[in-house]
């Protein structure tokens, strides 16, 4: 599991989306570093330079692989955030591994699994990206990862998301569809997740509209809640002082 790490002090793992890798922090760490953190990005099973998970591709997979690094790295408890699919691993983490987590961040994520239709294009998209259409992922999501007005005022920006997106292997695409289509509903099981929580939602997602994130919240017992104004799903590079700003806060307060 290829990851990096930067600084010292409070380790917080960042724990990338759907079809992306660890280079989508960028914009945190020297933020979460210069505040004294230690930060820790790992590329999951089958992303960006991690090799494929062995066995069925899971988000109870992702989030033993997570344990697995900090157990590499002698860290007993991390405060971990999880971005859109991130969040989904970050839930299973707090079911299964909450003494391991000293703080939740949930962004641009939700706890309710796909509803019958979802699932159907999850599988779909897997079947083409499995026959050789392998773009056709980042054709699919380069149109819902952004605030409606970035690709003109920021075009740099879409063209490096993208790359990171059509250089993601096919395993990787196919394994996080297919787990994805499969994850647990936790809208009923939230209460039961009583730790520090942050949730950061983006105002204009168009791929987990802001109400997720509202319903996410009101369901954990020790929750924030963060909207980010002017940000699409990318709302840590769209409006990166604006969501570090919320991250350090929370972090602060964990204190």
């Amino acid at each position: 599991m290829k990851y990096d790490e930067q600084g010292d002090g409070l380790p917080v793992v960042l724990i990338h989306g759907f079809p992306l890798c660890r280079k989508m922090w960028h914009m945190q760490t020297g933020a979460l570093t210069d505040a004294g953190y230690r930060v820790i990005c790992p590329d999951l099973p089958g992303f960006g330079e991690s090799s494929p998970a062995s066995g069925q591709i899971s988000m109870t997979a992702y989030a033993d692989a997570v344990i697995g690094l900090l157990d590499e790295l002698g860290i007993a408890k991390a405060v971990v955030g999880g971005m859109s699919m991130g969040g989904y691993v970050l839930l299973n983490l707090v079911e299964r591994y909450q003494r391991r987590i000293l703080g939740a961040v949930f962004m641009v994520t939700r706890a309710s699994a796909d509803d019958s239709a979802g699932k159907e294009k999850r599988t779909l998209l897997a079947a083409e990206v499995a026959a050789g259409n392998r773009l056709i992922v980042a054709d699919t999501f380069a149109r819902v990862l952004f605030a409606p007005d970035t690709p003109q005022k920021n075009p740099g920006l879409v063209n490096e998301v993208r790359q990171w997106m059509e250089a993601s292997p096919v395993e990787g695409l196919t394994g996080g569809l297919l787990a994805m289509r499969d994850r647990d509903d936790y809208l009923a099981r939230l209460a039961g997740f009583a730790l520090p929580s942050l949730v950061v939602g983006a105002e204009q997602d168009l791929a987990v509209p802001p109400e997720h994130s509202r319903v996410l919240a009101a369901g954990l017992p020790q929750s924030k809640l963060s909207v980010i104004p002017g940000a699409g799903h990318m709302a840590n590079l769209e409006q990166p002082e604006r969501l570090n700003q919320s991250l350090i806060e929370f972090l602060t307060g964990l204190h």
